[in-house]
């Protein structure tokens, strides 16, 4: 160690003392700054935030409240369980008026057929088998096969020629028009319609084999 003469080694023999303390005290005293500048720092950054925090917040909070609430379809469309429109009353058209359909005339009844007049002069008279006939469509002169009117067929007389016709075994007579052609019978010169057959006899009997004519003109 190099040793000092005089008043220059007391000098460095006191100083040595204070020399062991400087670092010491620049260390407080850096740490008394940090912390002073710490304390300043956490008063001041709280207002300052707080103040950017509100800045922030008020556009937000404005944003929330304008978003209108979710009504309660969003909800049910969320959820799946919208609740299905009641059905409504289907609307009642007003029926058309129908007015009554006229009823239908009631027929007049068909006139029950009536003998041909039997006035007249006789011009030709005679005696043959006379029977009946039922069955047909036609007559030979066009006309409709009518079984209960007095009509009756010949093979030789004109169509509308009248003829009477009497049953001998009670006198009773009946009077026809000639409208059909027949009978083809040997014996027989007249077929009488059903009704008019059974104007004078019994329609059991089939044939009168000696009934009595005359021509009416």
């Amino acid at each position: 160690m190099l040793t000092l003469p005089g008043r220059h080694a007391a000098n460095v023999r006191r100083s040595t003392p204070f020399r062991k303390f400087v670092p010491l005290v620049s260390a407080i005293a850096l740490a008394g700054v940090l912390i002073g500048g710490a304390a300043a720092a956490m008063d001041l950054g709280p207002a300052a935030d707080s103040h950017a925090v509100a800045d922030v917040a008020a556009p937000a909070a404005a944003q929330l409240t304008a978003v209108p609430s979710r009504t309660e379809d969003d909800r049910a469309s969320r959820s799946g369980l919208r609740a299905l429109p009641s059905p409504s009353a289907p609307a009642t058209s007003a029926s058309p008026s129908h007015s009554p359909s006229p009823s239908p005339s009631p027929k007049k009844p068909k006139p029950s057929p009536t003998q041909p007049s039997g006035d007249g002069t006789v011009s030709s008279s005679g005696t043959c088998g006379v029977s009946y006939y039922s069955d047909g469509t036609h007559t030979a002169n066009g006309e409709n096969f009518d079984p209960n009117a007095f009509t009756a067929a010949s093979k030789t007389l004109p169509f509308n020629t009248r003829v009477r016709v009497t049953n001998p075994a009670n006198g009773k007579s009946v009077v026809v028009r000639i409208n059909d052609r027949g009978p083809y019978v040997s014996g027989r010169c007249l077929d009488l319609t059903r009704a008019a057959f059974a104007a004078i006899a019994s329609l059991g009997s089939g044939v009168l084999p000696a009934a009595k004519w005359a021509v009416l003109s």
